[in-house]
């Protein structure tokens, strides 16, 4: 597996083959790599230019092939085309997905059922190869959404999306990513920037659509695969994300989609996030939360966070290594840290030797898990404890976190979160905006045990 090195990218939809790019194509492939660009797609439009994706593809190791008709050449479009197309996606290993294919009714330059004719077709042999689809959807977002709904799409891209945060949320339940092109830095594109601060970047892929939609400040200019980083910091400016967040997370999702495997699973015990060092040492948990997302998918903003087995002290320590510009260290995996409460005392000893702010992430049940209260051990060790009491009662507390502890474990984390400032200077209760719990009813209790309260997104993680 090629290593995801820090600012990793990748552009996932250029039309390299152009002739735009005849009299610099080695130039622009050289700044593309110094960007960080470590693979593009290359996508095709009709038969000329999805054989010059594949021929591309193949002659470099970094570049990947989709193969298609976008809906433009609707009206074209012969059996023999679909066998082509069938043919160049089965013939070559670097076809990675069927597209650009889709609707647009802005230009309409092929009759309106023509165009929903061809994708549809072209959705059914996706389906029959098991590849993604990249979806082209221009001034027809109605009538495309209903297509891959009728159709039972369930792996592709919106690509250069330019619809709502609703239009966004549905294709995600439907699991597509939407794709963010230059234009999210254009002065009035308001509407695109609304999207990317709505959605979850865990269903962001980023590209440039060159040589078309350069952002700025080169508008105007011809697009090339180097400018993707641009389109990377503008997301992480709106989302609050570094823009090292940004390149790990989308290069995941466009890997994942793709089946381009540039992603290194290798930091799993030690990962950062904003200016946050996050330690996961354990996978296990003290309660089984219905919405906790492990149970689908081990990934944090882009960190595979499944271990092969619990990290020793040496190995945590090796992990975290001599982190710069990193405000706290926080044990929070995927998985209940204080489990490992001897690690945890150990590893947080150490590093406060070093000068850093410790924080853990809890659930609260640790004085049930090891039969005794061990708040007083962490005293001098920790500075931050955030407590999920996730529920106003215990029957629904319950309900969401099936604790092992019965009723018991309800009391037992009010009790812990109550107990706790004696010995940690911060104490944050925090609840997950989970459908039918009363926040409100959370924000007074973790008030009245002398507490301060965060709220946490549920569809937010990390």
């Amino acid at each position: 597996m090629m290593e995801n090195r820090s600012g990793a990218l990748i552009d996932s939809h250029a039309h390299i083959y152009y002739s735009d790019f005849e009299n610099d194509f080695e130039e622009m492939i050289k700044r593309a790599e110094d960007a960080g660009v470590t693979a593009i797609v290359v996508v095709g439009t009709d038969i000329a230019s999805s054989r010059q994706s594949v021929e591309l593809a193949e002659k470099y190791p970094h570049l990947y092939a989709a193969v298609g008709i976008h809906p433009h050449e609707a009206g074209t479009v012969t059996e023999d085309c679909y066998d082509v197309i069938r043919d160049l996606a089965v013939g070559s290993s670097k076809v990675v997905a069927i597209g650009e294919i889709g609707l647009d009714f802005y230009r309409d330059r092929s009759p309106r059922h023509l165009q929903e004719q061809v994708f549809r077709r072209f959705l059914k042999l996706a389906a029959e190869l098991d590849k993604p689809v990249i979806v082209h959807d221009r001034d027809a977002h109605g009538e495309v959404m209903d297509i891959i709904r009728e159709e039972s799409v369930r792996k592709g891209v919106l690509h250069c999306f330019s619809g709502d945060p609703a239009m966004a949320a549905e294709a995600a339940a439907l699991g597509f990513f939407i794709s963010i092109p230059g234009t999210i830095t254009y002065p009035t594109n308001q509407s695109l920037r609304q999207v990317v601060q709505t959605v979850s970047i865990e269903q962001m892929l980023i590209e440039t659509d060159c040589p078309y939609l350069s952002p700025v400040p080169h508008r105007g200019k011809r697009n090339e695969p180097a400018h993707v980083r641009m389109v990377a910091e503008k997301i992480a400016e709106l989302k609050g994300l570094t823009f090292d967040d940004v390149a790990r997370i989308t290069t995941k999702n466009s890997g994942e989609l793709f089946g381009i495997n540039l992603w290194d699973q290798s930091a799993k015990i030690a990962y950062q996030i904003r200016n946050s060092l996050y330690l996961n040492i354990t996978n296990r948990c003290s309660n089984h939360c219905t919405f906790c997302p492990k149970f689908e998918d081990f990934t944090v903003k882009g960190h595979n966070l499944l271990l092969n087995s619990e990290p020793t002290f040496a190995e945590v320590m090796a992990a975290i290594g001599s982190p710069v510009g990193i405000d706290e260290v926080v044990f929070c995996g995927y998985g209940e840290p204080l489990i490992r409460l001897e690690l945890v005392k150990e590893v947080a000893a150490a590093l406060k030797q070093r000068g850093y702010r410790i924080r853990i992430n809890s659930d609260g049940q640790a004085n049930q898990f090891h039969g005794r209260d061990i708040l007083p051990e962490l005293a001098g060790l920790v500075d931050c404890i955030s407590i999920s009491l996730n529920a106003p009662d215990t029957a629904m507390y319950r309900k969401l976190c099936n604790t092992p502890f019965g009723d018991a474990g309800y009391a037992a984390v009010c009790t812990f979160i109550g107990a706790a400032s004696a010995h940690i200077p911060q104490v944050i209760a925090t609840a997950v905006t989970v459908p039918g719990v009363d926040i409100e009813a959370c924000r007074h209790l973790a008030h009245s045990l002398g507490v301060e309260f965060r709220v946490r997104e549920y569809s937010e993680v990390g």
